[in-house]
């Protein structure tokens, strides 16, 4: 029995007994259901509303579900880390590293010798494709697969 059907058998009770607003108590009496009416009213529109937040809310976290797995997925595909690695390359103290700033978004990557070696990457941030002219400069010829270029 909900709180309205209970209070509606109150009702029903308080006409059953022909009771009147006439006399103190009858009016007190007819006074209290008419607020417990009012407020199990309110009780039911309350309900209703808690049930339809958490509709909410749970349509709300499936949609966060998702999102999340499109961010995370993007970070397993990520072409410079290896989850395996724990960017360890970047530990070596005596390996120097370069500092970029991408043209379209602005961004600043680190790279090193080997990196820039290569003569392009794509930006992490935009994924802009960054060329680097490495000819004019004097090459150690230390490096895999080098185009020239002066690492002191």
């Amino acid at each position: 029995m909900t709180v309205i059907e209970k209070v509606a058998y109150l009702k029903g009770l308080a006409d059953g007994l022909s009771l009147s607003d006439t006399t103190a108590e009858g009016k007190v009496l007819l006074n209290v259901v008419d607020v417990l009416q009012d407020m199990a009213m309110s009780i039911t529109d309350l309900e209703d509303a808690v049930e339809e937040l958490g509709e909410t809310v749970d349509a709300i976290d499936e949609d966060l579900e998702d999102v999340e797995d499109i961010v995370y997925e993007e970070d397993d595909e990520d072409e410079y880390y290896d989850d395996d690695d724990d960017y360890d390359e970047f530990d070596d103290e005596d390996e120097a590293l370069y500092e970029v700033v991408c043209p379209t978004c602005g961004d600043t990557i680190c790279l090193d010798e080997s990196m820039l070696c290569e003569g392009e990457i794509n930006c992490p941030n935009c994924h802009e494709k960054l060329e680097f002219d490495l000819d004019d400069l004097d090459c150690k010829d230390d490096c895999e697969g080098c185009s020239g270029c002066d690492f002191d």
